[in-house]
């Protein structure tokens, strides 16, 4: 009886494992609400954690301000304590959907890297 038991979690487990080491992909859509399918531009970005959850600040900082702090420190000034900006969006994540993201940003960054990489192969032959 005890052998049976055995058997029966082994043929259980068994699939499950296969299923976790193979990837499915599968197209998801989204359909918008109100205005969130309107872009919202930033340049600046912070990360804050608490248990379980990751936020993601999207904010805008005036291009002049940056601009100007390089120039700033050039000249000897002293640099601000704070930079004033406008908060475009807050979001909200579990630690999976993070994971996600990252997966997806890593390879933007990767392809990025690559076209630049042969752009400027092109450009050396000439």
């Amino acid at each position: 009886m005890a052998d049976a038991k055995k058997d029966a979690a082994s043929a259980v487990a068994a699939p499950a494992e296969q299923a976790e080491s193979k990837t499915v992909g599968l197209s998801v859509r989204l359909n918008p609400t109100a205005d969130s399918d309107q872009p919202v531009f930033s340049n600046f970005t912070n990360v804050n954690v608490a248990p379980g959850t990751v936020f993601i600040d999207f904010g805008f900082l005036e291009p002049g301000v940056l601009s100007a702090l390089p120039q700033m420190l050039k000249d000897g000034n002293k640099l601000p304590e704070s930079i004033n900006g406008r908060l475009s969006v807050r979001v909200a994540m579990g630690l999976d959907a993070m994971g996600n993201l990252y997966q997806q940003l890593t390879r933007v960054v990767t392809n990025l890297n690559a076209a630049a990489a042969e752009a400027q192969k092109k450009s050396a032959a000439k």
